[in-house]
C-alpha cells in the first residue's frame, strides 16, 4: 500500500513539474506528459507502471465525457450535429475500414482482426487539439464541432470495437445483427441517458445541499456510464446525453452555490485525471515493448508508420468531401449554411489526434478468443495503437500551431469573440434592467422600506452605468477599463488586510471573515476572468 502511494505523490510531482513547463513553453501539458512518460518508462530501473483498461473505461472515461459535455453548449451542439455526426460516426467508421484494409492486405491481417485495429485507433481525442484551438483563437465552429466530434465519436468507435472482438473470438460477422443492435444500442443509450440526466437534476434540487450536490454529479457519469456498457454498449452515448441534458436544464435546477463550487471542483478533478492518464500512457513505452519479441524494431517501425500514415490520410480523404458534397448535392443546406473555406476542413482534418481511449481500447483485449486459443496478434494491436497515439499526438500536437497560423487562421475568431462581449453586454444590461423595473413594483409595497428600495436602486443604476462603459471598445476606453480593474484589485486587496487585521485583534469572529472573504473572492474572480479575456483577445 505505501508503494503505492509513494508512487502517486511522484506522479502527481511530475504533473505539477510538466505543468509548469508547459506553461511557460506555450505547450499544451498532455503531449509534454506523453513524453515525460516514455522517458521515465523506457529505464529497466524504474518499477513496471501498467494503465488497466478497466480502470480507464469504468472509471476515468466516464467523468471526462459528461464534463465535456455538461460544458458543452445543447444549442451549438444540436445547430452543428450534421458535421458532428458526419466525424463521430462517419468518419470512424471510414478510418476503421481504411486500417482494417491496409492491415488485412500489408500485414496479413484477416479482415475481422483488421477492423479490431481500425476500431481501437479511429477515434480522435480532443483534449490536446481543443487547448491549442482555444489559444489561437480559431473560429468559434471549428471549436464546436472538435468538441461535439470529440464527445461522440467514442461511442461509436467502441460499439464497432466491440463488434470485430466478438467476430475475432467467434469467427461469424452478420452485418444485419451488427445494424440491427447497433440501432438498439443508440435508441437505448440516447432514453437512459435522459432519463439519467432528469432523475439526477431532481435529486439535486430535493437534496439542496451544495456538498451532497456535487457528490451526486459525481456519481451522475458513472450511474449513466456503468449500466450500458454492462449490457453490451459502450456507454459513452449515455453519458453524454445525460451531460447535455443537464448542461440544458441545469440553469434552473441547480442552485447558484451548487454551481460555483463545482465549478472549481469538476476543473481540477478532470485536469488531475487527464494529467495522470497521460502521464501513464506514456508509461506503458517500457510494458509494451518488452512483451513483444517476436517482432524487430524495424518491422514495428515499417508497421506503425503504415497505419498511423493511413489513420492521418484517411481523415483528410474524408473531410473535403463530407464538407462540400453535401451543400453540393443541396441548394438550400448551401444557402442556409454557406460552405467554409478550404483552410476549415484542413484545420479540422489535421486535430485527428488519438488519445487515452486508443490505448485503453487496445489494454482491454482479451487474452484469448472464446475457443480458449490466444487472441491473435494482441501484443502487435497493443504497440500499433501505442505508435499511432504517441505520432498523433505529439506530431500533429506540436505542429498545430505553425499550420494553423500558416493558414492565417490564427486569431481569426477575434471578431467572433467581440460579437459574444456585445451580446454579453446585451443581456446583462436587458438582465439589469429587468431588476430595477421589478424593484420598482416591488418599492410599491408599503412594506417596503424607502431607504432600502433606494439603496438597491443606487446599486442597480451603477451597475448599469458599469455595464455600460464596458461596451465600449474604442481602444482607449478599453485601456481606462483595464486601468479600473487594476485599482478595484489594489482596493480589495486593503480590504483584505483590513479584514484580516481585526481578524487578528480578535474583533471578528471566524464566520464573519470567511463570509466576508467570499465576497472578495467572488470579485476578485470575476476581474480575473475579465483579465483573461482581455489578453487572449
Amino acid at each position: 500500500m505505501i508503494p503505492t502511494i509513494q508512487l502517486v505523490v511522484g506522479l502527481l510531482l511530475v504533473i505539477s513539474v510538466i505543468a509548469f513547463i508547459a506553461v511557460r513553453l506555450k505547450v499544451p501539458a498532455s503531449i509534454l506528459l506523453v513524453l515525460a512518460g516514455v522517458g521515465l518508462g523506457l529505464p529497466s530501473a524504474l518499477p513496471n507502471v501498467e494503465l488497466s483498461p478497466e480502470v480507464v473505461l469504468l472509471l476515468v472515461l466516464p467523468p471526462i465525457i459528461y464534463s465535456a459535455s455538461v460544458a458543452m453548449s445543447w444549442s451549438e451542439f444540436r445547430s452543428n450535429l450534421r458535421p458532428i455526426a458526419l466525424l463521430a460516426v462517419g468518419c470512424v467508421v471510414f478510418t476503421a475500414s481504411a486500417v482494417a484494409a491496409a492491415a488485412h492486405y500489408w500485414m496479413g491481417f484477416s479482415w475481422q482482426l483488421g477492423f479490431v485495429l481500425g476500431a481501437i485507433v479511429s477515434p480522435p481525442d480532443a483534449v490536446a487539439p481543443l487547448s491549442i484551438a482555444r489559444r489561437l483563437h480559431l473560429p468559434r465552429r471549428i471549436v464546436v464541432i472538435l468538441e461535439g466530434e470529440g464527445i461522440a465519436n467514442d461511442a461509436t468507435a467502441l460499439i464497432l470495437y466491440r463488434f470485430a472482438v466478438a467476430a475475432v473470438g467467434g469467427g461469424v460477422f452478420s452485418m444485419t445483427n451488427a445494424v440491427g443492435m447497433f440501432a438498439a444500442i443508440v435508441v437505448g443509450e440516447l432514453l437512459w441517458g435522459v432519463a439519467v440526466g432528469w432523475l439526477m437534476l431532481r435529486l439535486r434540487r430535493w437534496v439542496g445541499d451544495p456538498r451532497v450536490e456535487i457528490m451526486l454529479s459525481v456519481l451522475t457519469p458513472f450511474v449513466a456510464y456503468w449500466p450500458p456498457e454492462l449490457l453490451g454498449g459502450s456507454g459513452v452515448l449515455a453519458t453524454v446525453t445525460t451531460g447535455l441534458y443537464i448542461s440544458w436544464n441545469g440553469l434552473r435546477l441547480i442552485s447558484a452555490p451548487t454551481r460555483l463550487q463545482g465549478i472549481f471542483f469538476w476543473d481540477f478533478l478532470i485536469y488531475l485525471i487527464e494529467g495522470m492518464v497521460f502521464l501513464l500512457t506514456g508509461l506503458q513505452a517500457h510494458t509494451l515493448v518488452t512483451g513483444l519479441k517476436a517482432h524487430s524494431l524495424s518491422e514495428l517501425a515499417v508497421t506503425g508508420a503504415i497505419v498511423s500514415v493511413v489513420v492521418i490520410v484517411t481523415r483528410f480523404v474524408w473531410m473535403y468531401p463530407a464538407t462540400y458534397l453535401p451543400r453540393w448535392l443541396s441548394p438550400s443546406l448551401a444557402r442556409r449554411d454557406p460552405a467554409p473555406p478550404w483552410q476549415w476542413p484542413f484545420v479540422l482534418a489535421f486535430t485527428g489526434v488519438r488519445g487515452i481511449v486508443s490505448l485503453a481500447a487496445a489494454l482491454a483485449l482479451p487474452l484469448t478468443t472464446s475457443d480458449g486459443a490466444p487472441f491473435p496478434n494482441r501484443d502487435l494491436i497493443l504497440v500499433l495503437a501505442f505508435v499511432v497515439v504517441l505520432v498523433t499526438l505529439v506530431g500533429q500536437g506540436l505542429t498545430l500551431p505553425w499550420v494553423v497560423r500558416a493558414l492565417g487562421l490564427a486569431n481569426a475568431g477575434q471578431r467572433e469573440q467581440l460579437e459574444r462581449r456585445i451580446e454579453e453586454f446585451q443581456a446583462r444590461r436587458e438582465a439589469i434592467e429587468a431588476a430595477s423595473n421589478r424593484l420598482d413594483a416591488l418599492a410599491a409595497d408599503p412594506d417596503v422600506p424607502d431607504d432600502v428600495a433606494a439603496r438597491l436602486r443606487a446599486h442597480y443604476r451603477q451597475r448599469l452605468a458599469q455595464n455600460l462603459i464596458r461596451s465600449d471598445d474604442a481602444d482607449e476606453q478599453r485601456k481606462r477599463i483595464a486601468k479600473g480593474d487594476q485599482l478595484e484589485l489594489q482596493l480589495i486587496a486593503a480590504e483584505r488586510e483590513q479584514i484580516n487585521e481585526k481578524y487578528r485583534q480578535g474583533a471578528l469572529e471566524a464566520e464573519t471573515r470567511r463570509r466576508l472573504e467570499r465576497e472578495l473572492d467572488l470579485r476578485d474572480a470575476q476581474l480575473a476572468s475579465v483579465r483573461n479575456e482581455a489578453y487572449l483577445e
